[in-house]
């Protein structure tokens, strides 16, 4: 994945705005590559459990709604996985580094879900099926939770102070890569086989094809460097016993970092996934709708939100971190009360106008996290902070928003119940916005400085 050549300008080290310049871009590159394919997996499967694996793996759920739900939870099995992977990863990568962390996680989740591809269905091997079924999205789920966290602070930690908001967003511009990918595979398996060879073999392919963008992901990865303010921080630890890092030292430490991360996630977690999961429940189910123009709605949106996070993230660097995120938050609030009636038209135009819309309104929330989170916790232990936040999140929000839109809809034959709880998530997430002080353009080196006074460590030094 390809970076603006602006990134070979720019700083290579985080904190002052001078030094070398050459680093930069094939980080964020790195960054990107990796995440491309570790999104690909993730959401190849959330697709997959929308339109697939409901009939192939509960067939005997009753109706296409329960079959639904049913493959919903064993999707909702990896992000239960996730946080236990952020604290594993979390503090291994705060140890010994986010470089040699990542290279183990897009083996992980490439393995999985080449596996998850070989599955026999239900009717083949019985309940066998839906057990390793959710075996292999645990391990899918448990990477991704390390994966996230080592890619942004990869970036971030190696961005100019004033500039980090727009370059760690290109790690976040990745995910709808990935997603887009995903869909791009399915829509042309779609559209090549008949719906039966497509629906009993064809959706494998697109997770074998997984082999090839992992080898590609590790090969690059492998040729990155760790940021000098990480290794500054693992001398510090090193020399002075009392600087402790990883899980236990965050939540000690910083618990209000914590739960102002997961109050930043909550609400754009959730309407994600009810733009990117549930719209297809809900026009598949309600209205019948194609899916091959389902797909392909999702690929123009996945398109928009890749172009639209890194402006949103110079957003965030100009304007500063709350205002933008809390403009998302409101925006979108008042996303499905309008949304849903345009899924209504049946029109394709007015459905891929919908769809986009609301991942506009989720980039204005998305491409800031990683600057600030980063900007929340000092280096000794940022990966465990923004791991724990980020990924424990992901169990009360995004593995649940599917299974309770899909659930409100079978009760209450209508959106509304469902748009009045994005509504709430968004309430809930701009208060938290409202409590957070401002970290625009703050300087990392300043983060660890505060840290080592406030718990009497060694001074960190501006280099390495």
């Amino acid at each position: 994945m390809s970076v603006p050549h602006a990134a070979a300008g720019a700083t290579s080290t985080a904190g002052p705005e001078t030094g070398k310049t050459s680093g930069l871009k094939k980080i964020v590159a790195a960054s990107m590559v990796g995440t491309v394919v570790e999104w690909y997996e993730f959401f190849l499967y959330a697709t997959a459990a929308s339109l697939i694996f409901g009939s192939y793996f509960f067939p005997n759920a009753g109706t296409e709604l329960d079959g639904i739900i049913a493959a919903f939870l064993t999707y909702a099995v990896g992000f239960i996985a996730r946080p236990l992977g952020g604290i594993v990863f979390g503090q291994i990568g705060d140890r010994l580094g986010r470089k040699h962390t990542l290279q183990v996680t897009i083996i992980l989740v490439g393995v999985a879900t080449f596996l998850m591809g070989c599955l026999p269905g239900f009717n083949a091997i019985g309940y066998w099926a839906p057990a390793l079924l959710v075996l292999l999205r645990f391990i899918q789920g448990f990477a991704v939770g390390g994966e996230w966290g080592g890619a942004v602070l990869l970036v971030a930690e190696h961005s100019p102070d004033r500039s980090r908001g727009f370059w760690s967003s290109w790690p976040q511009a990745a995910v709808p890569v990935g997603n887009l990918l995903a869909t791009l595979v399915l829509l042309g398996m779609s559209w090549i086989l008949p719906a039966d060879q497509f629906l009993g073999w064809g959706w494998r392919v697109a997770f074998w094809v997984s082999a090839i963008v992992v080898i590609i992901g590790y090969y690059i990865r492998t040729h990155v460097s760790e940021a000098p303010i990480f290794l500054e921080a693992r001398a510090q630890v090193e020399a002075d016993k009392a600087a402790g890092y990883g899980v236990l030292e965050v939540v000690k430490k910083y618990p209000r970092g914590i739960f102002g991360a997961m109050g930043l996630r909550f609400a754009e977690n959730i309407l994600y996934y009810i733009i990117v999961s549930f719209t297809i429940v809900y026009l598949k189910t309600v209205h019948e709708y194609d899916t091959s123009q389902l797909l392909l709605a999702l690929l123009v949106a996945h398109a928009i939100h890749f172009v639209v996070i890194p402006q949103a993230g110079r957003l965030s660097d100009r304007f500063g971190r709350r205002p933008v995120y809390l403009a998302g938050a409101v925006l979108g609030a008042l996303w499905a009360f309008f949304a849903f009636p345009m899924f209504d038209t049946l029109n394709p135009l007015i459905i891929i106008a919908a769809v986009s819309i609301g991942l506009c309104f989720h980039a204005l929330m998305y491409a800031g996290q990683p600057a600030i989170m980063a900007e929340m916790f000092p280096t000794r232990m940022r990966y465990s902070g923004v791991s724990l936040g980020y990924q424990v999140t992901s169990i009360i929000a995004g593995s649940l928003a599917p299974i309770i839109a899909t659930a409100l809809l079978q009760e209450f034959s209508s959106w509304v119940p469902v748009a009045v709880y994005v509504a709430i998530a968004c309430a809930i997430t701009a208060v938290a916005v409202i409590t957070l002080r401002e970290t625009k353009g703050i300087s990392l080196l300043a983060v660890d400085q505060a840290d080592a006074e406030k718990h009497g460590l060694t001074a960190v030094k501006a280099g390495a």
